[in-house]
């Protein structure tokens, strides 16, 4: 099977993130989409939920749909979390599978700060996201690929839906447009933060969690409107 592999924060999950995934699942011809929350994230910083808040997030907003399913293998450690160690562990969980590493133009050209780049970009096949404000263009600029640029300006135009290119040993890279979708996980937790509605940004079922669990400030102030209101 050809398996979807999106990593990240989550911090919180929205619809951005699952209408990425459901395009890239169908698109991609991909069987499953596996969400893997960060439980450490290295070049993460400020406000970031626990991880066992993101990780119940995100198994909260993928319930009901059979293609999507969450693993905490990264929540349960201790230590940073390197993406190099999670796609070697999910090989090891996947042997006769094809692991597909899902990431947005702006985060594959971010690789070479990562850990140990080298190592992940010749085991890993990859299917780069179009993404608000990013050009597929920007991809020149990469060290790990090698792509004609009319290509490139004609995923950008979006004449052209995706495209496939070898990548080093026997991985490949795809190159796919998704439906923009300018949802950011940083304005959703300001929000939450000022008091203000999040509704419709994300699941209700995580919104709901959010304001229980007074998570980045959001519940304090709607818990006490409505204990006034029960009086």
């Amino acid at each position: 099977m050809n398996i979807g592999i999106l990593g990240g924060t989550f911090n919180p999950v929205h619809f951005g993130h699952l209408r990425i995934a459901e395009e890239a699942r169908q698109s991609a011809d991909l069987s499953r989409i596996i969400f893997i929350p960060s439980g450490n994230p290295p070049l993460k910083t400020g406000d970031i939920a626990a991880a066992r808040h993101r990780l119940a997030m995100t198994r909260l907003a993928v319930q009901g749909n059979p293609f999507f399913e969450v693993l905490d293998i990264e929540c349960r450690r201790r230590h940073k979390s390197y993406t190099v160690d999670t796609m070697h562990k999910l090989r090891e969980i996947y042997p006769l599978d094809r692991l597909f590493f899902m990431l947005g133009i702006d985060a594959f050209l971010d690789i070479p700060n990562w850990y140990r780049p080298d190592i992940l970009v010749r085991h890993t096949d990859f299917l780069i996201l179009s993404r608000p404000g990013c050009r597929f263009a920007d991809l020149s600029a990469s060290p790990y690929l090698s792509i004609n640029k009319n290509i490139l300006r004609s995923l950008d135009a979006r004449t052209l839906p995706s495209h496939t290119v070898p990548f080093e040993g026997n991985n490949a890279v795809t190159l796919l447009n998704v439906t923009p979708v300018a949802i950011a996980a940083t304005d959703i937790r300001t929000l939450a933060a000022q008091g203000k509605s999040i509704k419709y940004l994300l699941p209700a079922v995580v919104e709901s969690y959010i304001i229980f669990e007074n998570l980045y400030g959001s519940g304090k102030r709607r818990h006490r409107a409505v204990t006034r209101g029960c009086r």
